[in-house]
């Protein structure tokens, strides 16, 4: 990473390690650091989370980045993004379950959110870049003329998979201090700067779902919409009725945990969800084979350190967050669409969540997930 010296830039601080981390990490090597706490939810509307006790917009972290703000020498502020959230982030979320889909909130809030939203406001502050905590990082390409995305160091943490959407003119104004080393190497960056919340445990739900309850907020939030989508059917891939579900929006491709709860028949074998039919209120279950699908439609497609994908090259492609990847063939059809084929048979590939190309450590670009292609 290029250090620019008496430079400004926008820290976004969640109250946890890495993004603290970050902070004193700039501040040390001369930057002006401005720490930015985003404010994306109110736990009020929520609900699910009486004692506010975790989540990304808790009274309590919001404190802890105050505190380490406090600790680094840098102000402190903290910018409320809940309308914009709410907009791009929980209103897609409930849809996209409400068309028998499975979203990548963290995706949409890194594009829409922490970039898009956080950049229009770093004028404010006089700064000329947004600094995050994510494992990954950014060059610019003298060849290309392109920034290009890079996936962190540390594999275990690696947090590329989510950043497919953030734009060029986006990444021209971004660091990425973390980038080049691992978890356990920040946590010794806090322990030598004495920020208290270097032993800090990381928050795995999503942000504004704190007690992993997602069924119960897609009902708190879908309004009368949800009580319209009556009881259903569980089907299997041959039309047997095997029983009834509460609701298709509480299934997604590939689950088994749950699936026999309301089936009053069964094969005696292992059963999971291959299909989603919200027309219809139908889930189709199968078995584990018939998950196995060989390529995939997606659009939305954002290209990043390339103006178009070679279609004669084979690529690293990856459909979800923890998964090691497959190689496969990408044809753009379009500027917004692209098909990708497997060299073998991938399984529980989802519509709604991401699909991501890698060129070895370099993320290429990414698309949504539209359909699985048998």
């Amino acid at each position: 990473m290029t250090i620019i010296k008496d430079k400004t830039v926008v820290v976004a601080m969640s109250g946890g390690v890495d993004s603290t981390v970050a902070a004193a990490l700039l501040s040390d090597q001369g930057y002006r650091v401005i720490g930015v706490t985003m404010k994306l939810w109110d736990f009020e509307e929520v609900g699910g989370n009486i004692n506010h006790e975790s989540g990304c917009c808790s009274i309590s972290n919001i404190n802890d980045a105050r505190i380490v703000c406090d600790k680094l020498g840098i102000p402190h502020y903290v910018v409320n993004l809940s309308r914009p959230f709410s907009d791009a982030v929980v209103t897609d979320f409930v849809s996209e379950y409400l068309h028998g889909r499975t979203p990548n909130p963290c995706v949409l809030c890194n594009t829409k959110i922490k970039w898009e939203n956080l950049l229009t406001k770093i004028d404010e502050f006089g700064a000329q870049f947004v600094a995050t905590g994510h494992y990954a990082r950014v060059e610019y390409s003298n060849v290309e003329k392109r920034y290009r995305l890079f996936k962190g160091i540390d594999s275990n943490k690696d947090q590329s998979y989510a950043l497919w959407g953030v734009k060029q003119e986006a990444l021209a104004h971004t660091l990425f201090p973390l980038g080049e080393m691992t978890k356990p190497e920040a946590r010794k960056v806090a322990e030598r700067f004495g920020l208290r919340i270097a032993t800090k445990s990381e928050s795995q739900e999503i942000c504004f779902v704190p007690d992993d309850d997602y069924r119960g907020f897609i009902r708190r939030n879908a309004g009368d919409k949800i009580d319209k989508i009556k009881t259903g059917k569980l089907v299997s891939r041959d039309g047997e009725i095997m029983g009834q579900h509460e609701g298709y929006p509480f299934f997604t491709i590939g689950q088994r945990r749950g699936v026999g709860k309301g089936m009053t028949t069964g094969f005696g074998k292992k059963m999971y969800v291959t299909d989603i039919l919200p027309e219809e209120n139908v889930v189709i279950l199968g078995e584990e084979k018939d998950l196995l699908k060989s390529g995939l439609h997606a659009s939305r497609l954002n290209l990043i350190g390339i103006n178009k994908i070679k279609n004669d090259k084979s690529y690293l492609v990856k459909i979800r967050y923890n998964d090691n990847g497959e190689e496969a063939s990408v044809e753009q059809l379009d500027e917004n669409h692209i098909r990708v084929m497997f060299s073998s048979k991938r399984k529980a590939i989802t519509p709604g969540q991401s699909v991501v190309i890698y060129d070895g450590d370099e993320v290429i670009g990414g698309a949504i997930i539209e359909e699985a292609i048998i």
